[in-house]
């Protein structure tokens, strides 16, 4: 789950089932009942409906921690982003950053820190795309170390200047959860 829709879209599924929740968040559901092996087939069929998966997997479980942590703080965090991506992590999710970097490459194909830039180039193209901050401020608040920082990580990663991108009648972004996956063949 990435957005507040996911967790929405999930608490309307498990009402359907009747099944009571304690906690529905970013990649995350705690329900009070113990589920049998045909409640846990029909929570499955239906969350695939709502186009979402149930992960049975502990890695896979945690890769997605990783995947909602870095989304968190990067798209939904009012606060500039001051952390340490590293240090942030490995408190929130309670593991050493050298395993959850490991695993995150062995199991996505590329790597915590590409993963986080992505997302960081999408955030930065949603607030130019409100026009409420200029590059300065937008630099500040994503934590860049200059406005040059900024732009050429922008145009690696975009093939445009944070400028040109600006002038797009047609600015393209992303969906969240398609922002830092490798393509499908």
């Amino acid at each position: 789950m990435v957005s507040n829709r996911c967790k929405l879209a999930v608490k309307e599924v498990l009402k359907n089932l009747g099944l009571h929740f304690i906690v529905v968040d970013l990649g995350e559901v705690e329900i009070m009942e113990d589920l049998s092996q045909e409640q846990r087939a029909q929570l499955k069929a239906n969350l695939l409906l709502s186009g979402l998966e149930l992960m049975d997997d502990r890695r896979g479980i945690l890769i997605e921690r990783i995947k909602n942590a870095i989304i968190e703080m990067v798209h939904h965090a009012d606060e500039n982003l001051k952390t340490n991506f590293s240090d942030y992590l490995s408190e929130k999710l309670h593991y050493d950053y050298t395993y959850l970097a490991n695993l995150f490459s062995e199991v996505q194909g590329t790597t915590i820190g590409q993963f986080i830039i992505a997302h960081k180039i999408e955030r930065i193209k949603e607030l130019i795309t409100y026009g409420e901050l200029n590059i300065s401020e937008i630099a500040w608040k994503m934590n860049y170390s200059s406005v040059a920082h900024l732009s050429n990580q922008f145009k690696k990663m975009t093939g445009l200047t944070p400028t040109h991108f600006k002038q797009l009648k047609d600015k393209r972004r992303s969906p969240i959860e398609e922002v830092g996956n490798l393509p499908e063949n």
